[in-house]
């Protein structure tokens, strides 16, 4: 289960969130997302919280960008979930803020997805994703291949 540790970064089985700069994306996109004014404290500082549904964003659009609708894997009985996510805060978000989210698939298994993300203001890293995705079959409640029907 992940843990909080000092630095500010959360990691799984102690190893600590890094993406791994040797992997080749396979996939890659970027989305623009406006920090909102309810994603951050009294200070107009995003909560660390707010990154989750940028990282979100940025495989969705990711995902659209090479023709591959969420909608499409949902109606016959698909989902995508997340199973691993490690990520490193590094800077902070600010209210009204133009950041941009960087995603990559870097590895394509049977039933998972590995992603790296960056999300980006004015070319600083403000924080950095490794996460694994999993595609399940809701009706039979198990792990189906990988992109299974999933282009429109």
């Amino acid at each position: 289960t992940p843990h909080l540790v000092a630095c500010g970064e959360v990691a799984f089985r102690g190893r600590p969130a890094q993406p791994d700069p040797h992997l080749k994306p396979m996939l890659r996109s970027r989305a623009t997302v406006a920090v909102r004014y309810a994603e951050t404290d009294m200070m107009g500082v995003a909560y660390h919280g707010s990154f989750l549904p940028w990282f979100e964003i940025g495989r969705t659009e990711a995902l659209r960008d090479n023709g591959i609708l969420l909608a499409g894997p949902h109606a016959i009985g698909y989902q995508f979930v997340v199973s691993e996510l490690e990520i490193r805060y590094r800077k902070a978000a600010l209210a009204d803020d133009l950041v941009h989210v960087e995603s990559s698939i870097v590895e394509l298994r049977g039933a998972s997805s590995r992603w790296q993300q960056r999300v980006l203001r004015d070319g600083d890293v403000l924080a950095e994703l490794a996460g694994v995705l999993r595609q399940i079959d809701r009706v039979a409640e198990r792990i189906a291949r990988l992109l299974d029907n999933a282009h429109t």
